[in-house]
């Protein structure tokens, strides 16, 4: 496994577990409000994931995964990242992104984990940051 991508590894957990315990308190406050068992099991953790990695997207660049990593995410043609481009880039990677990347491991693996599936279909690029 690639150095960046050992890292992207590493990020992906951290943020998990965030938006676990986000998405844990949420249900604690929640579960008296809404009695539906599908939204705390399945809509709330979801939600719960994609706001908390988008808010953080957008305003700096990174989640804290990513940070604690010391990575980033940027666009290909040092841009800012946009709203749209963050949104099309995490649906992609929870749905197609897998299978592309198995059909196709040895040309992402060349990028050394810098360029995923999801990113070369949303011009994103995960990079590490100069200290």
């Amino acid at each position: 496994m690639e150095h960046i991508t050992k890292k992207r590894l590493k990020a992906i957990l951290i943020d998990s577990f965030l938006s676990g315990v986000v998405s844990y308190g949420a249900e604690c406050i929640l579960r008296k409000k809404i009695k539906n068992e599908a939204f705390h099991a399945v809509v709330l953790p979801f939600a719960t994931q994609y706001t908390l990695e988008y808010v953080q997207l957008k305003t700096t660049g990174s989640t804290v995964g990513y940070k604690l990593m010391g990575l980033e995410l940027a666009n290909e043609d040092d841009g800012e990242l946009t709203g749209k481009q963050i949104v099309k880039r995490m649906v992609h990677r929870d749905t197609t992104s897998t299978i592309e990347y198995i059909r196709d491991r040895k040309n992402f693996a060349e990028q050394d984990g810098a360029v995923f599936p999801h990113d070369k279909r949303t011009g994103t690029i995960v990079r590490e940051v100069s200290k």
